[in-house]
């Protein structure tokens, strides 16, 4: 009786890392080629300015098991991981970052699991080298904070780097969200899903990509996607608000002292209150008004060594074989 050789795609966004995306090449083919499945490395360029993308066509002149999906400009991190999961062939998928910080190493216990029976092997960092304390702090502050309002189960210090299952794949490949929040999807479209603990690396090249201004929106994103307490929290401003409203009249009805500070303090408050519950529900508005626009999550301008495009990709100009 003949074992099935599984097929396995690794999928990895790619954004400005020329100084680095060479070696992940490498690693990775030197990883793949001492496995028993056979590999297809899909790279996801996100409108790259630099020569990230010369550097991936020149690698396909060597290896033929890598192929590259082009933006037509930065459509950013989370779209990028859509569009590659959509292309991907394999009986599993891997997503993991382009700079090696998730080292491919750990690949090998996330197939093990998956041949147990589980769907979704998602790497839990127990180590983040190489970050700052903000980082580490601001992270493991996001996570814990979302455990506590999403209405979905979504795991403890866990990132984008897992293996899903070709069923998964599908699941997530009919979603059309405008902003998704992978994780969160992940953890939505359900099915058995387990942890395998890693060391995060440091990145031996390039910058990050996610500065904070980009952590917070991706924060935002997914408490708005899978959480109505932020709405919840408006309604609570707004009690607060009566009550304090309702406590001044009081203290200046019956004291008959001067509370001009207190008047000026309360006012501050209100109106700070109130712009915070505005931006909130502003939040919540922008994403139901993004959705009803219906245009394309992402476009692809060229896609190179794929047989074949894609049912579910929205708007791609060329296709190289």
């Amino acid at each position: 009786m003949t074992t099935k050789i599984n097929a396995i795609s690794i999928v990895l966004p790619v954004f400005n890392e020329e100084d680095g995306i060479l070696n992940t090449i490498e690693v990775l083919e030197n990883f793949v080629s001492c496995q028993i499945e056979t590999y297809e490395l899909i790279f996801v360029d996100d409108g790259s300015v630099d020569s990230s993308v010369d550097i991936i066509r020149q690698a396909q002149s060597q290896y033929d098991n890598i192929k590259l999906v082009e933006f037509s400009r930065n459509f950013g991190h989370q779209l990028a991981i859509t569009a590659g999961i959509r292309y991907a062939t394999g009986d599993a998928v891997v997503v993991m970052d382009a700079d090696l910080q998730d080292p491919p190493s750990v690949i090998p216990n996330m197939i093990e699991k998956w041949q147990e029976g589980y769907d979704v092997v998602y790497g839990k960092r127990l180590i983040r080298e190489g970050e700052s304390f903000f980082k580490l702090f601001s992270a493991k502050a996001f996570y814990r904070v979302m455990r506590k309002v999403a209405n979905i189960d979504i795991p403890l210090d866990t990132g984008d780097f897992r293996l899903m299952d070709r069923k998964v794949v599908d699941a997530l490949s009919k979603l059309n969200e405008p902003e998704p929040f992978v994780r969160g999807l992940v953890s939505w479209v359900g099915f058995k899903q387990t942890a395998v603990s890693y060391e995060r690396q440091e990145r031996t090249s390039g910058v990050t990509k996610y500065p904070l201004s980009k952590m917070l929106r991706l924060a935002t994103d997914g408490i708005t996607a899978f959480s109505e307490i932020p709405l919840k929290i408006v309604n609570y401003v707004g009690v607060i608000s009566i009550l304090a409203g309702f406590l001044y009249g009081l203290v200046t009805t019956f004291t008959g002292i001067s509370t001009l500070t207190f008047a000026i303090t309360l006012m501050l408050l209100l109106s700070g209150s109130i712009m915070l519950a505005l931006g909130i529900i502003g939040d919540y508005l922008y994403r139901t008004f993004d959705a009803s626009k219906h245009r394309p999550q992402y476009v692809v301008a060229q896609s190179y060594g794929f047989a074949k495009r894609p049912n579910n990709i929205h708007a791609m100009n060329k296709q190289h074989g």
